[in-house]
């Protein structure tokens, strides 16, 4: 799914939606196999559970950092950014001991955090997660998984502020530093299905641009703040009627051209 080059939104809710399965699957199998040993059970809290579940709480944040991003000058955009490395910054700090201890490889404590029906009151960390569904989760797992999701969107953050400071360095790559007196004077939901169907058509980039770029040019060529134009998308693919009611006009507008060229 991460190979395919697609809109971050789109692949954040697939991935959302590909997590929550896998989750159900294995939850279905602990509660109905059990576990062997409590070295077993350990393995498995500290070290399973949180690959899957970090994935889950992954796509789940990083769906809600792309849709608020300001689709401004890549200076906001930074510092937008860089606002939200700072917020994931502070769990870690408000967890520190449990961090310390997860970051060292420490085991002394496993029994206490990665066993079913344990509580560790002292400290900030536990899981309430742990009271609603006890039969599949401790009181650290939660918080061994968020420190997995959160490393990985610093990460993620971190390439896309490194992506936009390029641009900003280079004015000719820059798109806000290009001046345009053309205005978009339809509605954004036209422009919208206009961008999806270049988009797989092929036509741009051999099919393999990103929509997300594409979407912040046709804003900065047009000068139009075209939204959340992803649920824009999923609301033209719900429509009882024409989906493609913008691209049948334009076909019925070029064909009436061709023919009054033609009288």
């Amino acid at each position: 799914m991460e190979a395919i080059n697609e809109d971050i939104l789109y692949k954040a809710e697939t991935g959302i939606t590909q997590s929550e399965k896998c989750i159900k699957h294995l939850r279905k199998r602990v509660v109905e196999k059990g576990f062997f040993s409590i070295e077993e059970e350990i393995k498995f809290f500290k070290h399973i559970k949180p690959q899957i579940f970090s994935k889950l709480i992954y796509y789940v944040k990083l769906y809600h950092i792309e849709s608020k991003r300001p689709r401004s000058s890549a200076k906001f955009q930074v510092k937008y950014l860089n606002g939200q490395i700072n917020k994931l910054q502070v769990y870690f700090n408000d967890n520190l001991e449990f961090y310390h201890y997860y970051r060292r490889g420490s085991t002394t404590l496993d029994e206490q955090y990665f066993i079913r029906g344990q509580s560790d009151l002292r400290s900030p960390t536990e899981s309430y997660h742990a009271f609603i569904d006890e039969e599949f989760s401790t009181c650290q797992d939660c918080t061994v998984a968020t420190i997995m999701a959160f490393d990985m969107l610093i990460v993620y953050l971190q390439q896309e502020i490194k992506k936009l400071e390029s641009i900003n360095d280079n004015p000719k790559l820059n798109p806000m530093k290009q001046s345009t007196k053309l205005f978009w004077t339809g509605n954004k939901t036209e422009l919208i299905e206009l961008i999806y169907a270049l988009h797989d058509s092929g036509a741009i980039n051999s099919g393999t641009a990103d929509i997300k770029e594409m979407a912040s040019m046709f804003e900065q060529i047009f000068n139009i703040d075209l939204g959340n134009y992803y649920h824009t998308f999923i609301e033209i693919r719900a429509r009882k009627c024409s989906k493609t009611k913008f691209l049948d006009r334009l076909i019925e507008v070029l064909n009436q051209r061709f023919q009054n060229a033609d009288e």
